[in-house]
């Protein structure tokens, strides 16, 4: 299945409140590599930006007043993300936009045109609870180079979240190949283990002698369990 890491900048927080997406990228992967097809626009909002989103993004109204609207990219954001998996980073946020863009424009929503929707917040609180997982803290826990991440960027923000999500599921291809290979190796995390049979070692005649002799120590005090079933396992065959 292709994957499509998502991100948006918007002109606030809330888009009940009205805001919009003023840029919005996307890359694609598949077999986990990054291809070189991917979705890139800034937007004409058609509004005024939050002074504290402009804080986060920089991106301003007067860079916007020459770009499309969303609805003029509409259609091709949509054939880019068809029946693939969308991955974002606190979905809710970039679908609950992508939703009221679409929905102004009478579209179906983003969960009936892709395959699956994954919120790669949600997998980091699951393997990191109580830490940050803002995208520059998972950068920096799995050692990927986000030095150019001055502001929010959607294009650069999608690239990275690609790396990060390759980070946090890079033990699950080998699961799935150990999980469909014929068992003749036994993982132990390190390296394979072959199953072979082991080897039967008989007691030598003095090896049984000691033994026989400990049994009769044994024996003086009290009843030896060993023995008993022993002798009664010899009265068994001599029976039959």
């Amino acid at each position: 299945m292709r994957q499509i890491f998502l991100d948006t900048e918007t002109t606030g927080l809330y888009h009940a409140q009205g805001h919009r997406i003023i840029e919005v990228a996307a890359v694609e992967v598949v077999n986990r590599r990054l291809t070189k097809q991917h979705f890139h626009y800034y937007l004409n909002p058609e509004r005024e930006i939050d002074q504290g989103a402009q804080e986060v993004h920089g991106i301003s109204l007067e860079f916007l007043q020459d770009k499309p609207r969303f609805a003029d990219i509409a259609k091709e954001l949509i054939a880019f993300i068809a029946d693939a998996e969308l991955i974002m980073h606190n979905a809710p946020f970039d679908v609950g936009f992508l939703n009221c863009e679409f929905g102004l424009i009478e579209h179906q929503p983003v969960e009936e045109v892709v395959a699956k929707v994954t919120d790669t917040l949600k997998i980091a609180k699951e393997m990191r609870p109580g830490q940050r997982n803002s995208l520059d803290a998972l950068c920096r826990h799995f050692g990927i180079d986000n030095s150019r991440r001055t502001l929010h960027g959607a294009l650069l923000d999608a690239e990275l979240l690609a790396d990060v999500y390759m980070a946090m599921t890079r033990g699950q291809d080998s699961l799935m190949m150990e999980l469909d290979r014929p068992h003749k190796e036994i993982n132990t995390g390190t390296s394979p283990v072959i199953q072979q049979a082991l080897p039967i070692q008989l007691a030598s005649a003095a090896e049984v002698e000691a033994h026989q002799a400990y049994l009769t120590t044994l024996a003086k005090s009290g009843d030896c369990l060993w023995q008993t079933l022993e002798t009664a396992s010899n009265l068994e065959k001599a029976e039959n």
